[in-house]
């Protein structure tokens, strides 16, 4: 992904003919349109105690909240992870192929890259979200490391049978779980509205609420999140070594079939999924539910994929480009500065609106945080090779201080950061 034009400059005026800067800007466009699906789910969970626990928040039960809630949980839900994962396998396989020509020692490297995101998730759990991401694709990196000779076509076939495993399993939980009572709702807001307390009180407040949520986040991420990562991981990593997203107008057919067979399978499982979460239907329907949405949401995943990379290969690609490539280039500088400004505007470190503010004023103020970011982007690149945190993980990868000043390069091959 190193370029010679500054980041700025290749996204407004990409070479939509050849296969160098332009079809890299086209990777960071995706990386960077995955990055905002990202924001808007976490930011409605950093927004609100109760979102995720079964029950409704008081005083948001409007229609137009319904609307946002049901809007963010069709459309983004359990489907921007599996994207970015996909792009960490894809760039995992750049990154490798990048150093056996260099003849550079690539694991050493890598594994102190994976530490250096397992410090950052934790720091950034306890003190910032609980629902990190860092942590699970440190150690996944340690499996795909260990899988990195696999054959393309094996790969592919893992994922598919780690999908079908993980959905199968939910499924079979709902069965066993059929007429089993859900618990008391009063329990579960009373517990979210003292989780909420605590998130509008001090630093050690906000960071004790973290810790008695990373439990349940935990479990999350073990039996959700982790297997459907991993899976995504393979299927980049064989997109990868076929070089997929290199020429896009040759694959514009598989493309086209992606979003044929993606959008309405897909959307049909989120549907089911947006239901199940909107109206609680009790556990049984719920893991029900959730075994769907494993099913399906890697497809609408792959829409999104295809629908975004054909936009900017099209007519309005170049603009399309300009505003999502730079943030691209700078996803863990962003990840990280979105939970920090939430945490200055939902808990009582900063504002203490947690709990505040409705749906829609909660989604209103990730795209304007996302918007604000991309500005942001495009500035720093003009000056600067790499975002703060992405300078900090390659000074620490590499054990030497990275280059500071000079306009980016936008390299494709980071997995993240």
């Amino acid at each position: 992904m190193e370029q010679t034009r500054p980041a700025a400059a290749t996204a407004a005026a990409p070479d939509r003919a050849g296969t160098g800067p332009a079809r890299l800007a086209d990777v960071d466009a995706l990386r960077g349109f995955a990055l905002f699906g990202i924001l808007t789910v976490n930011i409605t969970y950093l927004a609100s105690a109760f979102h995720g626990t079964g029950v409704d928040e008081p005083g948001f039960g409007s229609p137009l909240d319904t609307g946002v809630r049901a809007v963010v949980a069709l459309l983004f839900e359990a489907k921007f992870f599996l994207l970015f994962s996909f792009l960490f396998g894809y760039g995992f396989t750049l990154q490798l192929d990048s150093a056996e020509r260099r003849g550079a020692r690539f694991t050493p490297r890598f594994l102190r890259r994976l530490a250096g995101l397992f410090a950052l998730g934790v720091l950034h759990a306890v003190l910032l979200f609980p629902g990190d991401i860092l942590t699970t694709y440190a150690v996944l990196g340690l499996v795909l490391l260990a899988l990195h000779r696999i054959r393309p076509r094996t790969a592919v076939r893992t994922a598919v049978a780690l999908f079908a495993v993980t959905a199968t399993a939910y499924l079979l939980l709902a069965l066993a779980l059929r007429g089993a009572d859900g618990g008391d709702p009063a329990v579960a807001a009373a517990d979210a509205q003292r989780a909420t307390e605590a998130l509008r009180g001090g630093f050690g407040s906000v960071v004790g609420a973290h810790l008695d949520q990373l439990p349940d986040v935990l479990f999350l991420l073990v039996f959700f999140q982790a297997p459907a990562a991993l899976a995504a991981f393979l299927i980049g990593l064989a997109a990868g070594r076929h070089r997929a997203l290199a020429d896009l107008a040759r694959h514009d057919r598989t493309l086209r079939r992606l979003q044929a067979v993606g959008f309405p399978l897909g959307l049909l499982g989120a549907g089911v999924y947006t239901w199940s979460a909107l109206t609680h239907p009790g556990p049984a329907a719920e893991v029900f539910a959730l075994g769907v949405d494993v099913a399906t949401a890697p497809v609408l995943a792959a829409a999104y994929a295809a629908t975004v990379l054909r936009l900017a290969a099209g007519r309005h690609g170049r603009r399309l480009v300009a505003v999502l490539a730079p943030p691209g280039r700078m996803t863990l500088t962003n990840y990280l500065t979105q939970s920090l400004v939430c945490v200055l505007l939902f808990t009582g470190v900063g504002a203490g609106l947690v709990g505040r503010v409705a749906p829609a004023g909660v989604a209103l103020i990730g795209v304007a945080l996302f918007a604000a970011q991309a500005a942001g982007c495009r500035w720093w690149l003009a000056r600067h090779p790499y975002g703060p945190a992405e300078w900090l993980l390659r000074a620490f990868t590499a054990l030497s201080w990275p280059r500071w000043r000079g306009a980016a390069s936008g390299d494709p091959r980071r997995p993240l950061g």
